[in-house]
């Protein structure tokens, strides 16, 4: 990085740090291009993260002092906006939050700006809390108890984020949420895809179709495992989470579960597939575009993120996906049904060629170009070639 005067004081925020999750990764970016900065959250499972985040030492909320926290935090999001609130930003330029939850909330010293690169609004309050907590005309007994929290958690939401002075969204999708729920406007920045480390192979592309994924309900991993059990082809599915139970008891005999895998593993997997299925509603998805980063086809719901990282044949150009119009076993059926009949019209290079869009140079020199705007003394930074 050239062209700075001074080092500016950066405190980036995180919601947990846990694991090396898409978040996490855009995390890493920054740490790589601030090694000095501060990094708080409000809880840290130490050794679960890259040594690049594990360097700046991250502090957290008293949250992240209970014994264990790692393993029940998701049942704490009552406490997590006073949680973040209680973190003591020291003096500096500029606080840079990353946020899906609570870690926009953070309340910055008096007179410093606060970016947020917002990851979603929070999930469970706004438009994904029937995904989490069921639908029906008489609602759960989960749901019900649930309802005066997520209420409470929307109003501190909408609230707490005036106390951001400008907002990047992860995606055009976010953008609108963003508006919508917060009635803001915002810059788009997309996360970055390690396109050096997934790339193509002269492996020759097997009979089979692969999902990469949490386990959680809207991601909507049922639709590909029923699509694929009525097809009877062969699914490969990678990952762990909360709805494993069910999805197990939906799957067909040619449904395998591999549970989590090394990144050279997943690489290895989106090489060899016939295409990656990605059938939920994402607010961006970077496996989709590590997926074409390997020349590999993608079917997905046309809807959210991946009509913005998926290029599909109605376009006009070449295609390097195909999309299906809703989240239902019939549609996901129909286009895995016509992707087979014509897999040789998805152009491997122009999967690649077009995620190389996203690579993680981009999104620095993205983020930079944001940064520079809010540290005075500064020249505008450069990302080194």
């Amino acid at each position: 990085m050239t062209g700075t005067i001074l080092k500016p004081r950066i405190v980036f925020v995180h919601d947990w740090l846990t694991g090396m999750r898409g978040g996490e990764k855009c995390l890493e970016s920054l740490c790589k291009l601030f090694p000095d900065a501060k990094l708080y959250t409000l809880l840290h499972k130490k050794g679960a993260l890259s040594p690049t985040i594990e360097n700046l030492n991250p502090k957290t909320s008293w949250l992240g002092k209970l014994p264990g926290v790692h393993h029940y935090y998701r049942y704490l999001l009552p406490f997590m906006p006073s949680a973040i609130e209680s973190i003591k930003i020291p003096e500096c330029d500029l606080v840079v939050s990353l946020s899906h939850c609570v870690a926009k909330g953070v309340i910055p010293p008096k007179g410093v700006p606060h970016l947020c690169y917002c990851f979603t609004p929070v999930r469970y309050a706004w438009h994904l809390r029937d995904d989490y907590f069921g639908t029906g005309e008489k609602p759960s007994m989960k749901k019900r108890l649930a309802a005066p929290v997520l209420n409470s958690i929307r109003e501190w939401d909408k609230k707490s984020s005036e106390r951001v002075t400008h907002f990047i969204a992860i995606s055009k999708t976010i953008q609108s949420r963003i508006n919508d729920c917060y009635s803001r406007e915002s810059s788009v920045v997309y996360p970055p895809v390690d396109t050096d480390f997934y790339v193509p192979s002269n492996a020759k592309r097997e009979d089979f179709y692969l999902v990469v994924s949490a386990f959680a309900p809207y991601k909507r991993i049922d639709l590909a495992i029923e699509a694929c059990k009525a097809l009877g082809k062969k699914l490969v599915i990678i990952g762990t989470g909360q709805d494993e139970k069910r999805l197990r008891s939906l799957a067909g005999n040619q449904t395998h579960f591999l549970g989590w895998q090394t990144d050279a593993s997943i690489r290895n997997h989106m090489q060899r597939c016939s295409a990656l299925l990605f059938p939920g509603f994402e607010d961006f998805g970077i496996v989709p575009v590590e997926a074409q980063a390997c020349g590999t086809p993608v079917i997905a719901l046309g809807k959210g993120g991946a009509t913005e990282t998926i290029i599909g044949p109605e376009s006009g150009n070449e295609a390097t996906g195909l999309f299906f119009a809703e989240p239902s076993v019939e549609c996901m059926t129909n286009a895995i049904r016509e992707f087979d009949k014509e897999k040789n019209f998805y152009s491997s290079h122009a999967a690649r060629k077009f995620a190389l869009t996203f690579n993680q140079k981009n999104f620095e020199q993205g983020m930079l170009d944001q940064i520079s705007k809010f540290v005075s003394g500064n020249a505008p930074f450069k990302v080194a070639a």
